[in-house]
């Protein structure tokens, strides 16, 4: 917690000397100041966060001084002590300067100690307040960054997602035109790429992508594939719904994704 300094300004020593020792048990540091120029001139080094000041004064009077004081220090709490005579006066003051409390004069001394200490309080939740909106402000500033970049991203992710559409798209195409089956299968089993030449020689339709080649492929076939899993490659000479042909199948890596897969080429042999 930072240490808190008051000011008080009194053009009677015997005044700033009683507050000096008011609060003498205190954790507080004290300033004094004999005149509302004296207080200014102390404001221009230091910041206390309680200015506490007589409003009767020579030369420049109470109210003038604290008005001074918050251009140079605003987020200070600013205290007026005044004579019962003065009130009216200062009261109509305070409405148009700034000004958290009067203490008539004289003082009770117990009600002045917790004038002060309410005084640091509502000093202490001003700062927190100016602390919190910051940090609001701060966060509401990147969470708007955050969403531009978001929103960036996406557009980036978006275009970049078309693209790869287009070209499975165009990739899709040529399998299409090629005259030999073609089919890809994962390490799960599951047919992730095929071609219509293939299709139609299975005997199945596009429903099946996506589906385990256990439920649809003749067990040779599902056999065939798990041999090139362990070995790499495998040729097979078969029939498949009375068409014979030559089965060739390959493994597939992809390192940068650590996929594998299984590409099964089937060329017919009876239109050789």
């Amino acid at each position: 917690m930072e240490k808190i300094k008051i000011l008080f300004v009194d053009d009677e020593q015997y005044v700033l000397k009683s507050l000096r020792r008011l609060f003498d048990d205190d954790d507080y540091t004290i300033l004094t100041a004999s005149s509302g120029q004296e207080g200014i001139e102390i404001l221009e080094k230091e910041s206390p966060q309680i200015i506490v000041s007589d409003y009767r004064m020579p030369s420049m009077n109470g109210i003038d001084f604290l008005r001074k004081a918050y251009i140079r220090k605003p987020d200070a709490v600013r205290i007026v002590l005044s004579g019962y005579a003065d009130t009216a006066v200062v009261i109509e003051a305070i409405n148009e300067g700034r000004i958290y409390k009067l203490i008539p004069k004289p003082w009770n001394d117990d009600e002045l100690k917790i004038a002060i200490s309410n005084a640091i309080d509502r000093y202490l939740l001003h700062k927190r307040n100016v602390e919190l909106t910051e940090e609001l402000k701060y966060n509401n500033e990147e969470l708007t960054r955050l969403n531009q970049k978001l929103g960036q991203l996406l557009k980036e992710k978006s275009v970049l997602l078309e693209f790869k559409g287009k070209i499975l798209a165009n990739f899709q195409n040529i399998i299409n035109a090629i005259p030999v089956g073609i089919m890809g299968v994962d390490f799960e089993g599951i047919m992730a790429q095929v071609n219509e030449e293939w299709l139609k020689t299975a005997g199945i339709g596009w429903n099946y992508l996506g589906e385990n080649i256990d439920s649809f492929l003749p067990k040779e076939l599902v056999l065939f594939i798990e041999n090139i899993k362990d070995y790499g490659v495998a040729e097979k000479h078969v029939i498949i719904n009375k068409i014979p042909g030559k089965l060739i199948g390959t493994l597939i890596k992809d390192e940068t994704e650590n996929q594998k897969g299984v590409i099964v080429t089937f060329i017919r042999t009876d239109k050789q």
